[in-house]
C-alpha cells in the first residue's frame, strides 16, 4: 500500500510505503520507466491493441527512480523493487482512488495506474484489473468488418470554457470551484438559479465561505431536494424533502459498474408512501417539467421521454417498449434498460429474486469497452502528453515542511451522516492527526486545540497525536463544520468539527480534470491560546 497514512488497508499489507502526499504520479511514472529501461514491458494479450507504446517510453524516460526519489521521499531502490515485483507477479493489479486523484497531478496519477496495468499485462485479465458488466449496460457493440473493435467517439476536453475564469469543460462539466464566481460575477450567462440534489457544497466545495455568500446574496432562485435544512439548503427558496430510504425503491446503477463480481438486485420500497406524498423520482420529474415550461404535463411525460431516448440510443424500435412492467415510471424505465442490456433480463425476474441474481465473475471485455476514435488503447493521449512537462517541474520544487491530507470515516458518508446520533462518537470525530515528532517540534499535546492555516484560510481543531500519519503530514476529515446559523441539524451542531475546505481558495486545480486539489496542501499548525 502506497499511502502517507497507515490506513486499515495498509495495516493488512505486506509492505506500506509512506509516500510524500501529492507525489503519486511521480512514483508511478518512475515505476513505468523501470519497466521500459529493464525491458520488463509485457502487455501480453493487449499487445496488438496498443497505440503509442514507443512514444510512451520516450515520454517517461526522464522519470527515473533516482530523479523522483527526493520528491516522493521514497528511496530509488524501493521504487525499482516495486516495479520489478509488479512485473514478476503472476497476477497483480495497481489500484488508485480518491487520495491519488485529488492532488495537483491527479489525472496523470489515474492515467499511470492504467499504464502500469497495461504494461505488465494485468489489464483485462483474471487476477488483474477487469471491467464489470452491469445488467443495465449497453449491449456489446459488434466490431466493424475486418477490425477487432469499433471506433468510438473519443474523448475531447475543452470544447467550451467557463464564463469567468475560462476553465475548460471535461465531459460536459465544469469545476465546482468555479461555481461561486459564476453566480456572483455580473454579465450575460451568470448563474441566476440553482437546483441542488442531496448535496452540501457549502461544506464540500473549496472556499465554502465565498460560495455561502454567493448563495445568500446573488441567486434569484434556489431549490434543494434534501431531507435536511443544512448549510446549503438553508439558502433555498424551496426545500423538497424526499421520502426516507425505507419508503424508496433501490437499484444501484453506480456501484454495479464498479463491482468485483457481476450481480444485479432490485429492492422495492419496503414501506408505502403516505397518500399524496411524492417519491424522489416524481420530485425530479416535476422539476424537469417546471424548468422546461411544461407545468401542466404529468410526471409520466418525463418517463415517456426517457424511454424514447433510451430506445433511440440503443437503436431499438419503439415496439421494444411494448409490455414493460412496473408500477411506476422509473420501474418501467428500469425494465426497458434491463431488457436492452447484455443479459436480456426483465424487472419481473428481479422481483422474483429479491436477494439478487448472480451474473457470474468478471471476464475480459477488451476491445469491446473501448471508446477511442482509433478503436485501440491509446497509451499517450495528447492532453496527457501536454501535461507531462508540468509533472517534470514538480521535481524542481521544494517540499513544504508540513502538508495536509484528508481522511474519511466509515460512519460518516461525507457530510451526510453527522446528524444521525447512533453514528456519532467513537472514531467518528473531527481531529487533526499529527505525527509525534511534529507534535513535539510544535509543542503540542494530545487534545490541544490548534490553528491550521494555509494560503486559503484558517480553521481550528483538536490535535490527535498518532504515528498512523507520517512525519511532515497532518490529516483532517472532510464534510465537517456544522456551525453556521440557520440550519436544523441539532445532532451535527453538537459536535460541529472544522470545515477543511475553508483552507482551500479554489484556485488550485488539476488542469486536465478541473478537480480541486484537496490533498498535499501546505499548512502551518500552531497551538491556540
Amino acid at each position: 500500500v502506497i499511502d502517507p497514512r497507515r490506513t486499515r488497508t495498509a495495516r493488512l499489507a505486506d509492505r506500506h510505503v509512506a509516500i510524500r502526499p501529492g507525489a503519486d504520479a511521480l512514483l508511478l511514472a518512475a515505476m513505468a520507466q523501470v519497466l521500459f529501461a529493464e525491458q520488463l514491458v509485457k502487455p501480453g494479450a493487449l499487445t496488438g491493441q496498443l497505440e503509442g507504446l514507443d512514444e510512451l517510453g520516450t515520454a517517461l524516460a526522464d522519470f527515473t527512480p533516482d530523479a523522483v526519489a527526493a520528491a516522493c521521499d521514497v528511496d530509488a531502490a524501493t521504487i525499482t523493487a516495486l516495479a520489478r515485483e509488479l512485473a514478476a507477479a503472476p497476477t497483480a493489479a495497481v489500484y488508485g482512488r480518491i487520495g491519488s486523484c485529488t492532488v495537483e497531478h491527479g489525472t496523470l496519477a489515474s492515467w499511470l495506474v492504467d499504464v502500469l496495468n497495461i504494461l505488465t499485462g494485468n489489464l483485462d485479465r483474471p487476477g488483474g484489473a477487469l471491467f464489470p458488466l452491469s445488467a443495465t449496460a449497453r449491449a456489446p457493440r459488434p466490431a466493424a468488418p475486418g477490425q477487432g473493435s469499433t471506433p468510438g467517439k473519443g474523448f475531447a476536453l475543452g470544447r467550451w470554457a467557463s464564463r469567468v475564469s475560462g476553465h475548460p469543460e471535461a465531459k460536459g462539466e465544469l469545476p465546482v470551484a468555479a461555481l461561486a464566481e459564476e453566480i456572483e460575477t455580473p454579465g450575460e450567462g451568470r448563474i441566476r438559479a440553482l437546483i441542488v440534489l442531496a448535496a452540501n457544497p457549502v461544506l464540500s466545495a473549496p472556499d465554502g465561505d465565498r460560495l455561502d455568500a454567493a448563495l445568500a446574496g446573488h441567486l434569484d432562485f434556489m431549490v434543494s431536494v434534501d431531507p435536511y435544512l443544512n448549510e446549503t439548503s438553508r439558502h433555498a427558496d424551496v426545500v423538497l424533502p424526499p421520502p426516507p430510504p425505507s419508503q424508496s425503491a433501490h437499484f444501484d446503477f453506480a456501484f454495479n459498474s464498479f463491482a468485483v463480481h457481476n450481480q444485479v438486485r432490485y429492492t422495492p420500497a419496503p414501506v408505502p408512501l403516505e397518500e399524496g406524498r411524492m417519491d424522489e423520482s416524481e420530485i425530479h420529474a416535476r422539476l424537469v417539467l417546471a424548468v422546461s415550461g411544461m407545468h401542466g404535463a404529468p410526471p409520466s411525460a418525463v418517463d415517456d421521454l426517457a424511454i424514447s431516448t433510451t430506445l433511440g440510443k440503443a437503436g431499438a424500435p419503439p415496439e421494444a417498449a411494448a409490455g414493460l412492467t412496473g408500477g411506476s415510471g422509473p420501474e418501467r424505465r428500469l425494465d426497458l434498460m434491463l431488457r436492452l442490456g447484455p443479459y436480456g433480463l426483465t424487472l419481473e425476474e428481479l422481483l422474483a429474486h429479491p436477494h439478487g441474481i448472480d451474473l457470474g465473475p468478471l471476464k475480459p471485455r477488451l476491445p469491446e469497452v473501448l471508446r477511442t476514435r482509433s478503436g485501440r488503447i491509446e497509451l499517450l493521449p495528447a492532453p496527457v502528453a501536454a501535461d507531462l512537462p508540468r509533472l517534470r517541474r514538480a521535481l524542481e520544487g521544494r517540499p513544504a515542511p508540513l502538508v495536509l491530507v484528508g481522511r474519511r470515516h466509515l460512519r460518516s458518508n461525507n457530510s451526510w451522516m453527522h446528524n444521525v446520533g447512533s453514528l456519532g462518537g467513537g472514531s467518528n470525530v473531527c481531529t487533526l492527526q499529527i505525527h509525534p515528532d511534529d507534535a513535539a517540534r510544535l509543542g503540542l499535546k494530545d487534545g490541544t486545540t490548534v490553528r491550521i492555516e494555509s494560503a486559503g484560510g484558517g480553521i481550528e481543531a483538536p490535535a490527535e497525536i498518532t504515528d498512523t500519519v507520517r512525519s511532515g503530514v497532518v490529516s483532517l476529515p472532510h464534510g465537517w463544520g456544522h456551525s453556521r446559523p440557520g440550519t436544523r441539524m441539532s445532532v451535527a451542531a453538537a459536535t460541529p468539527g472544522a470545515n477543511v475546505n475553508q483552507l482551500l481558495d479554489g484556485t488550485l486545480l488539476d488542469p486536465l480534470s478541473g478537480t480541486a486539489v484537496l490533498n498535499a496542501i501546505p499548512v502551518t499548525v500552531t497551538p491556540c491560546g
